[in-house]
């Protein structure tokens, strides 16, 4: 939030590389792939490794949602929705880290502990994106 917070959408329209998205689609990126985690946490949590549903994220990123330059509700999505998943992580038992789902695109059995970490790396690689359009934008 603090890295896009004073951004104006000549700004917010700047790419990390010429073939990249802008900003602001990095943004609203990262709410609808944090939905997804979310939900993906929660079946975990509740079923017998279950299937999620994959979703094409380049596609959902030209929605108009996805390259919309107003990325205020995002952030504020992105907000609450962290602060709900802090509270079904403090509230995880050890052992639930090891409960599962699978994703079948790519035919792999992903562990909470695995798709937290993932999650965590995701969150860091777009703050990159980031910063890296706005020093040497395309």
């Amino acid at each position: 939030k603090s890295e896009v917070s004073t951004l104006n959408t000549t700004e917010l329209e700047k790419k990390y590389r010429p073939d990249g998205w802008n900003i602001a689609q990095v943004v609203n990126h990262c709410a609808d792939s944090h939905i997804n985690a979310y939900i993906r946490f929660k079946l975990s949590l509740t079923e017998t490794n279950p299937t999620i549903k994959p979703y094409h994220e380049a596609a959902w990123a030209e929605l108009k949602d996805g390259t919309n330059l107003d990325i205020s509700l995002s952030l504020q999505l992105l907000e609450s929705l962290h602060a709900k998943w802090i509270i079904v992580l403090q509230n995880m038992h050890l052992s639930d880290f090891d409960k599962t789902y699978t994703h079948p695109e790519y035919q792999r059995l992903y562990t909470l502990a695995n798709a937290l970490a993932t999650y965590d790396w995701h969150c860091r690689h777009h703050l990159a994106h980031i910063q890296q359009a706005k020093k040497n934008a395309f």
